[in-house]
């Protein structure tokens, strides 16, 4: 199995499981907002909340579902179209989780979930990295001279001589 294909079936695995589970956490925030969870153990403590600029779990759950886990999701799908710009979708969404985390690392306490989103951002970011070949860019530069010449088969010097 090739390198590419590998970083792909890693870049889907990353973005398929970022996306639901970042879905899933924004739909459980807003839920936890609006409904009183009490001694839940799904319920998030006001603690979490003490030096953020939010009153509820409500906004931050809907930026996690709709921001965090959209991008996610339309990655995901450019990915598995193979369209045009998928590769720069999935950084968005690899940065976009990376940020999330920074931000989330301020105000609330460190939790694993913090670790492996992070390492999610990071391993999204590095199969886009493998999939566009920017790991070897030694690699280009020294193309033979013979494909980088004129397209057309000749030296332009030849066609124009200096008298």
């Amino acid at each position: 199995m090739s390198l590419q294909r590998v970083a792909r079936i890693v870049l889907l695995s990353a973005l398929g499981f970022t996306a639901v589970t970042s879905v899933l956490g924004g739909v459980m925030l807003v839920i936890g907002a609006v409904v009183d969870l009490g001694g839940s153990p799904i319920a998030i403590p006001d603690s979490y909340l003490a030096g953020s600029p939010f009153a509820s779990t409500l906004l931050p759950g809907l930026a996690l579902g709709l921001v965090v886990g959209g991008t996610q999701a339309v990655a995901l799908v450019m990915v598995v179209r193979r369209m045009r710009w998928a590769m720069l979708a999935a950084a968005v969404a690899g940065f976009g989780i990376l940020v999330w985390i920074f931000v989330q690392m301020v105000y609330i306490p460190f939790s694993v979930l913090q670790a492996l989103y992070f390492v999610m951002g990071v391993v999204e970011l590095a199969a886009v990295l493998v999939l566009l070949d920017l790991l070897h860019p030694w690699a280009h530069a020294a193309a033979p001279r013979a494909e980088r010449a004129d397209p057309r088969g000749s030296d332009p010097r030849e066609r124009n001589p200096v008298p």
